[in-house]
């Protein structure tokens, strides 16, 4: 039954990654994310039910569109297919639970501006405001620790990438301060501390790498939130086996 489940809402992932690939293109070029229906942004032709399948049709047709042979970019499978990765991955994790409705949103929330930040290095306040009443309301609904931790970390992953744009000059964005302070409540303190950490040693691997390759050029601004994301999600799901892994080598 658990494998089924985790089928299924794999499934149910790469349907809403596909939707979610369209929010985060369209909300912040200030979009409607239902009119025009999905098209071919090269040649305009309204896409039917075959180019709509998730994931396989970009397959079928080697990502490109059938109409005109334009390339379609790959964020748009790895959006879908990272979505239902992480539905599946989170059932795994925390079951058929309350937990699980917080889990959801916050993967939904995680896709969504990592999209957008890619894209254009933005994080809509849209996007934000549409999950903040939902995540608060499903936290309330359940909280394994007490609500006073997930307040302190949203003020935490608020207050201190607000103190890291103070001191370095505007250089981190308030987009990333408003996500980070959402992030910071879903998933509690002292997880945002480890959520700051991981996302920074992500930046760093992963910009040096880039520029290693050639890329981007050096000191050429790369978008924080997807690094925020990921590492608010493995806080989120293994945060507290971290700092016990942690405390138990500092202390042995």
């Amino acid at each position: 039954m658990t494998i089924a489940i985790a089928l299924y809402l794999f499934i149910v992932g790469l349907v809403c990654g596909s939707f979610f690939n369209v929010v985060g293109l369209r909300v912040p070029a200030k979009q409607s994310v239902i009119r025009p229906p999905s098209h071919c942004t090269s040649c305009q032709t309204q896409l039917r039910r075959r180019d709509l399948v998730p994931v396989f049709s970009w397959l079928l047709s080697r990502g490109r569109c059938r109409h005109c042979g334009a390339q379609v970019s790959f964020v748009y499978p790895l959006g879908e297919l990272v979505t239902g990765l992480l539905f599946a991955g989170l059932f795994l994790r925390f079951g058929l639970s309350l937990e699980l409705i917080s889990a959801l949103l916050l993967s939904s929330l995680s896709v969504i501006i990592t999209v957008s930040d890619l894209k254009y290095m933005l994080i809509p306040n849209k996007v934000l405001l549409f999950f903040l009443p939902l995540l608060i309301a499903a936290r309330v609904l359940h909280h394994e620790l007490p609500l006073w931790q997930y307040l302190v970390g949203a003020l935490f992953g608020g207050g201190i990438l607000l103190l890291v744009h103070l001191f370095s000059g505007g250089r981190m964005g308030f987009g990333d301060i408003k996500l980070f302070a959402v992030l910071g409540f879903v998933i509690g303190f002292p997880n945002t501390v480890v959520a700051l950490l991981l996302a920074c040693l992500l930046g760093v691997i992963v910009g040096g790498a880039l520029q290693l390759l050639g890329l981007i050029e050096r000191k050429q601004p790369v978008p924080f939130g997807p690094f925020l994301a990921v590492g608010s999600l493995i806080a989120y799901a293994f945060g507290q086996a971290i700092i016990d892994g942690y405390f138990s080598i500092l202390f042995a």
